[in-house]
């Protein structure tokens, strides 16, 4: 089966068409489809309905698109397998990790890796958890670094710490700088959360449906906003209250923008996860990076509450 065939049966699946799949590869639209012709007419089927423009895979493209994904990585991982004995603790290493997590503890390990591995060109990629697991199962990236276990036994896992996860409110909000024992004082709050990611156990959007159920606020009122900024901006606005990351809210805290709340029994951390394709080749250099982001696991800080605006 030809390897360009593959690469443009992806490309045009992850695009959502012949044009863009041709720019990406550097190929006219009219080799763009004798190539997806050709690998067609060797599965005996098509891949994708054209629709008025449209393109979109068929239920045959749908069963190959892992296994031509899983090809092309399995084929990238052999070229850094020679590379990396070429090159020891040099070549690239590519990183998606989740845009949160790019602050000052996890900067600072990139910053030993740089120095650990001089000669090694370090790719970074910001992303979603889902994105980031995704990135990583098509070999796009070697490691990923994101919230939350992914569900997928193509991927191994390593614990790479917490980071804890703040109620934030409005500043002046009449509840900062108090501790909120009775959970029942925030009854008649609005909340603002993640929607739950679907395929996924766990996520932020399940954390705060399972934390809002184990306090007993079963009915409360949820907006699900699916940007982060967003829902900052709503906190601040006074539209009602926030579960965000500790790292995502540090400036606004700073600042006086934000405050948190304290709320022991809404006390909780997202665990924080290293992923690698399980058959996956790892460079002398990407295995040096592992090893410095799961060394010493990230601890969720305590960020002492605002006290209130008199």
């Amino acid at each position: 089966m030809d390897i360009d065939g593959l690469e443009t049966f992806v490309a045009i699946a992850e695009l959502g068409g012949f044009t863009r799949a041709g720019a990406r590869l550097h190929r006219s639209q009219p080799a763009i489809s004798r190539r997806l012709g050709l690998l067609e007419q060797e599965l005996g089927a098509p891949l994708f309905d054209r629709l008025r423009g449209r393109t979109r895979l068929t239920e045959v493209g749908r069963a190959f698109r892992p296994h031509a994904e899983a090809a092309l990585a399995a084929l990238k991982d052999g070229r850094e397998a020679v590379r990396g004995l070429q090159s020891g603790l040099s070549g690239s290493v590519s990183l998606a990790l989740v845009g949160t997590l790019a602050d000052t503890r996890i900067v600072e390990t990139l910053r030993r890796f740089r120095k650990r591995a001089r000669d090694a060109r370090l790719e970074l990629r910001t992303a979603s958890s889902t994105e980031v697991t995704d990135l990583v199962r098509r070999g796009e990236v070697t490691l990923g670094l994101r919230y939350f276990y992914p569900d997928s036994s193509e991927l191994a896992t390593h614990a790479a710490g917490a980071e804890a996860m703040l109620v934030v409110a409005t500043a002046g909000h009449p509840l900062a700088g108090r501790r909120i024992a009775n959970v029942t004082t925030l009854k008649d709050e609005r909340w603002i959360g993640f929607p739950p990611v679907r395929g996924e156990r766990d996520s932020s959007g399940h954390l705060l449906g399972r934390l809002l159920i184990r306090a007993g606020l079963d009915d409360a009122d949820v907006t699900l906003i699916d940007s982060l900024t967003a829902q900052k901006r709503l906190a601040q606005a006074g539209f009602g209250l926030a579960l965000v990351p500790e790292s995502s809210v540090r400036d606004e805290l700073r600042q006086g923008l934000l405050v948190a709340l304290n709320v022991p029994a809404l006390r909780s951390a997202n665990p924080i996860t290293a992923i690698h394709r399980r058959n996956g080749y790892l460079s002398p250099a990407a295995k040096a990076l592992l090893g410095l982001l799961t060394a010493k696991p990230l601890k969720p800080t305590r960020v002492t509450p605002a006290p209130s605006t008199p």
